[in-house]
């Protein structure tokens, strides 16, 4: 298939049919990941701190380091429950996120890192991103480098791509006026690849960003994918989501029209509905990005049923059963799975029957290999795991079906598919 270039990119995103323009973005996924079976995970979002300097106008969560009575910083204690849980549910990973703050360099992370490991050797530490990298190369003085490689030895296992947001300086310089530039987001990563860590890609759209910019973010996504070294996995997965924007600062600028001379919101005039937007942009990014393996469709923002019609426009993962999330869902994300979708689309969005049928569907680490063997029809069959702290004894997961993933399960096996789990590296669990 002919590498597209941003003309072509572009046009196809703003100007294909839908069902077209989904089509192609589907036999691009089977090229990449042959096989009709779609992947999910069990993790945990920790948020370990809610201090930030970034400055995010689109941020509800975090507080700025003058404001002690909304601060919070996690004690080691606070974490031994959260562990003990998401063993009992059969997850394997913490995904850690917090934010920039003032005081934390890398001897907090370090300590931090060593001490999980210690109390849960197999647990998976997905954590920080990009910016937390290069706040903590400032902080301490060193390059990115040197901050991945303590990190790494002190236990971290994958590197997400957080804060990516857009990599257009102009959306980031009004957006989050203190995070680093897309080209330090970028050279992390970089960094990051050279040492073969496995990471993820993201973006996140529907704000003030031009759709030329978003074909720009994949674009510049794909280069970097390009120069990794040979064998690193570098990029394994991306992940895009609208922006919530409830209550925000920016939503709050719009109304009051305090915008600054050439920003506005949306950045363009809107040209689909929500949902239609966010299949054309798992299309779009399935069609660029011919050198990253998997597409992830996140549920989250756009709920279950659309998250589910991704699996038809080139989407491959559905991401993680989220046991806990906190940013998104304080700038208005209420999407749970609680919510059990039909079986066919709407408003002539792409269905569970246009193209799904027969896709398996499978439980995943975070390495999106299988969990469980392909034929296996026992979707929560899981292999016994070591001891933990939720199970001294082993077999941590074998009996863990939480409702999340058992609704997650049912409502695609209703739309015809089969499950299997996967760790963050996207390997077998």
């Amino acid at each position: 298939m002919k590498r597209l270039d941003k003309d072509e990119a572009l046009s196809l995103y703003s100007n294909a049919p839908l069902g077209e323009l989904c089509e192609r973005a589907q036999k691009a996924r089977f090229a990449h990941v042959p096989g009709r079976r779609v992947s999910y995970q069990i993790d945990r979002n920790v948020n370990y701190t809610n201090v930030c300097l970034s400055g995010c106008k689109f941020c509800n969560f975090h507080c700025r380091p003058d404001e002690p009575e909304k601060a919070y910083t996690l004690t080691f204690e606070d974490y031994l429950p959260k562990i003990a849980e998401l063993r009992a549910l059969g997850g394997d990973q913490l995904l850690l996120q917090g934010g920039l703050h003032p005081r934390y360099g890398i001897d907090f992370y370090e300590t931090l890192f060593r001490r999980l490991k210690e109390v849960d050797p197999d647990l998976k530490l997905n954590a920080l991103g990009p910016p937390e990298i290069a706040h903590i190369a400032r902080l301490s003085r060193m390059t990115y480098r040197e901050v991945l490689v303590r990190l790494r030895d002190a236990g971290l296992d994958t590197l997400p791509g957080a804060g990516a947001e857009i990599l257009a300086d102009r959306v980031r310089r009004f957006l989050s006026p203190a995070k680093p530039s897309a080209q330090q987001w970028l050279d992390v990563m970089r960094e990051a690849h050279a040492l073969g860590m496995s990471t993820t890609a993201t973006m996140v759209y529907g704000h003030i960003e031009t759709l030329a910019e978003r074909i720009d973010h994949l674009l510049a996504l794909r280069a970097l994918q390009d120069d990794r070294p040979a064998g690193a996995p570098g990029f394994r997965a991306f992940i895009c989501w609208p922006m919530q924007l409830t209550g925000t600062a920016l939503a709050r600028m719009a109304a009051e029209g305090r915008l600054p001379e050439g920003i506005s919101l949306p950045g363009e005039p809107r040209r689909w509905l929500p949902d239609e937007e966010f299949l054309r942009t798992i299309a779009i990014a399935r069609l660029v990005l011919d050198n990253v393996d998997h597409i992830q469709a996140s549920w989250l923002t756009v709920g279950l049923p659309t998250g589910l019609r991704a699996l038809s426009a080139g989407a491959d993962d559905m991401g993680s059963i989220m046991i806990e999330e906190n940013v998104v869902s304080s700038a208005g994300s209420r999407h749970t799975l609680d919510e059990m979708p039909g079986q066919t689309g709407h408003d002539g969005l792409p269905g569970q029957d246009e193209g799904f049928r027969g896709q398996d569907e499978g439980l995943r680490g975070n390495d999106y290999g299988a969990g469980c063997p392909e034929d296996n029809p026992d979707a929560g069959a899981h292999t016994t795991g070591k001891g933990s702290l939720a199970d001294p004894a082993g077999a941590h997961s074998s009996l863990a079906d939480p409702a999340g993933a058992r609704n997650l399960r049912a409502a695609i096996i209703s739309a015809g598919f089969t499950p299997w789990l996967r760790d963050q590296q996207y390997n077998a669990r």
